[in-house]
This record gives structure tokens, C-alpha cells and sequence, in this order.
């Protein structure tokens, strides 16, 4: 079974939001990191609006990691019409049936870049095997948390690492313990 990796950048008080501003001041070290969980993936699961950010820049993009980006398969989880290129194929209605089905495949890791509606969906179904969570040292106040509609999702902490910056790589996985 392919392992499920989402990984998000997340202010102190869990605002997800691409595009923010509030991650401008900070430079993290984790050119390499970012590097290797996207070498090792096999394919992107992405929402809608993180599919339409990337593949408004990434086709263009030129060296390694773009290379890289652009030749995974990209699934996107989408509700609206429309056609999809940057070889990327669209889910079904079923999103949670089509990634339990995608998870079953042969391959390397599905990676969920941001598209935090869809890691909201895949957490409280309990499909994500790990989580990644990238924290800068700010509280943003307002914006579109991670966290806020999910209930009783218990993680267990595998791995610390500071990124520089202040910033903290966080990562989680299911507790196989919880009761639930």
C-alpha cells in the first residue's frame, strides 16, 4: 500500500493560507528537504486551487525540482468543471474512495502539497499515514486554519527538526494506540 504524505506550512496558530504573506520574513532551510519528499513521491494529490497555482507556474519553471514536478502524475481532487492539463487527472465525485484506491496502486508516496480543504478531508477520514507540518513562528490572528474542522484526530509525534529561521518541521502519524 502506498503511503499518504501531506505536508502544509502552517503559522503558530495553524493558518494554512498559500500566497501569505506572513512567511515572507522567515527563510527556512529546507531547500533540501522539499527536495527529497518530492523526489521520493511517485505522485501529487492536490485541491483544485493548489492544482491551478502550480500548474500556472510550474510548466514554465526549468531545473531539477521543476523537472521532477512536472513529469508526476497529479491527481486533483475538484468539484468544478473544467479541463485539467500538467498531466493531472481529476477524481471522482468520491474523492475518499478514489484516494483509497490510489493508496492500493503500486508506487511511491501520494504527496498532498498544501490543498488544505483536501488534507482536511483525508485527516478526518484517516487516510493520511503522515503528516507534515512545517511551523513559522508567527501568529497570523485570522486566515484559514488547518485545524478548524477537524475533531479527535489523535497523531502520534515521529520526528522534530528545526529548519532555521525559528521555523519547526513537525512531523505526525496515526496513533495506532487511540481508541476510536
Amino acid at each position: 500500500m502506498r503511503p499518504l504524505i501531506v505536508t502544509e506550512f502552517l503559522s503558530l496558530d495553524g493558518v494554512y493560507e498559500e500566497h501569505s504573506p506572513w512567511r515572507a520574513p522567515y527563510d527556512p532551510d529546507d531547500g533540501p528537504f522539499k527536495r527529497d519528499e518530492l523526489f521520493a513521491s511517485g505522485a501529487l494529490l492536490l485541491g483544485r486551487t493548489t492544482y491551478e497555482n502550480f500548474a500556472a507556474y510550474w510548466p514554465t519553471a526549468t531545473g531539477a525540482f521543476a523537472d521532477r514536478m512536472n513529469a508526476l502524475p497529479k491527481y486533483v481532487a475538484t468539484s468544478r468543471p473544467g479541463p485539467l492539463t500538467w498531466n493531472a487527472t481529476a477524481l471522482g465525485p468520491d474523492v475518499v474512495a478514489d484516494v483509497q484506491a490510489l493508496k492500493a496502486q503500486p508506487g511511491g508516496p501520494l504527496l498532498v502539497y498544501g490543498s488544505g480543504t483536501l488534507a482536511q478531508t483525508l485527516l478526518r477520514r484517516g487516510l493520511v499515514d503522515e503528516l507534515r507540518l512545517m511551523v513559522f513562528p508567527v501568529i497570523v490572528g485570522r486566515g484559514r486554519r488547518l485545524f478548524d474542522t477537524l475533531e479527535n484526530v489523535p497523531l502520534t509525534l515521529l520526528d522534530t527538526r528545526e529548519m532555521g529561521a525559528g521555523v519547526l518541521l513537525l512531523t505526525y502519524g496515526p496513533d495506532a494506540g487511540a481508541k476510536g
